[in-house]
């Protein structure tokens, strides 16, 4: 049986959402970080190179058809 969590948690932006920052401003004090901006320049799924967040795309980025 393996240890892998599969209900592992992730926030889904939008291209409204964009452009994004980690932390996001509802994120606690507790696990704050410097600011980074966030890029889906290689797919849909992103992580923070801090916190490790993931982060999920959804629907079209802004400029493409």
């Amino acid at each position: 049986m393996s240890n892998h969590d599969i209900t592992q948690r992730y926030i889904e932006v939008t291209a409204d959402d964009l452009p994004l920052t980690c932390p996001m401003p509802s994120m606690s004090l507790w696990n704050s970080h410097p600011k980074v901006s966030i890029s889906f320049k290689n797919g849909n799924e992103t992580r923070c190179p801090y916190c490790g967040e993931l982060y999920r795309f959804k629907g079209e980025h802004k400029g493409h058809h």
